[in-house]
This record gives C-alpha cells, sequence and structure tokens, in this order.
C-alpha cells in the first residue's frame, strides 16, 4: 500500500501519472488507510528509503514522456512488492519544496542527411518513498 501524509493525517493513496497533467506525478487519495500522524507512529517505523528516477529516449515527444512516467510507476511498485507484509510505502517529497517532475530535453541530430529531433525525458528530483514496517 501506499500512504502520503496531508496535514496531520497519513491516508493511502493510488498513483496517478499522467503525461498529458500539469502534474505528471500524481497521487488520488484513497480510503484504505487514513491515520492521524501520532497513530500511524505509533503503529509503524521507517525502515529505509528509496529514491527512485527514471529516464527515456526516443524520437516521439509525448511516447518519451509517457515511457518515463511508466518507468518510475513500475519502480514504485517494485518497492510496493518488495515492502513486505503489512509494510506501508510513504511518498516523501514535500509539496512546494521538491515534487517530482518529468524533465525533458530535445537535441537535432543529423540521419540520412535530414536534421531529426530526439528527446530525452527524466525525472528530477527524485521521487522519493519510504518504507514503514508495522511495530
Amino acid at each position: 500500500m501506499i500512504v502520503r501524509r496531508y496535514g496531520q493525517r497519513i491516508q493511502s493513496v493510488t498513483p496517478n501519472f499522467n503525461a498529458s497533467a500539469m502534474t505528471e506525478i500524481g497521487f488520488v487519495r484513497g480510503s484504505a488507510l487514513a491515520l492521524p500522524v501520532e497513530e500511524f507512529e505509533t503503529k509503524y517505523r521507517r525502515v529505509r528509503g528509496e529514491a527512485l528516477t527514471a529516464e527515456a529516449r526516443g524520437e516521439v515527444q509525448g511516447e518519451v514522456e509517457e515511457a518515463v512516467l511508466a518507468a518510475l510507476l513500475e519502480k514504485l511498485e517494485a518497492v510496493e512488492a518488495s515492502a513486505g507484509e503489512g509494510a506501508v510505502v510513504m511518498f516523501e517529497n514535500e509539496q512546494g519544496v521538491d515534487l517530482p517532475k518529468t524533465r525533458g530535453r530535445q537535441n537535432t541530430v543529423m540521419r540520412e542527411g535530414e536534421n531529426r529531433l530526439t528527446f530525452e525525458y527524466t525525472i528530477d528530483p527524485p521521487l522519493r518513498v519510504g518504507i514503514w514496517a508495522p511495530v
């Protein structure tokens, strides 16, 4: 399960990574878990953290941006799967401080006598998550 802090509450979320949205890396609140921070901290302890990033290259901008988000989601799901029984994965980036975003760069290359554009996308800053295990 993936959770996120909203003020003084910890709530379950579902990843919503969408290349066409203004905020490409987002989360939708769920109802599987909703606890005050103090109660959450008595039931769980942080055991480790991960910084997730991804990159993709290609010739079609939209496809490259979707590919980098898909790669990031795959890594997040792998962390969630490896977290262990009863553990939760907490999104730790702070709103307005270090939210992860897709960063793109465009390059021009000569191919068969023609100028072609290629695109590179990365995630910066990394998506930081903590793995919290039951006490």
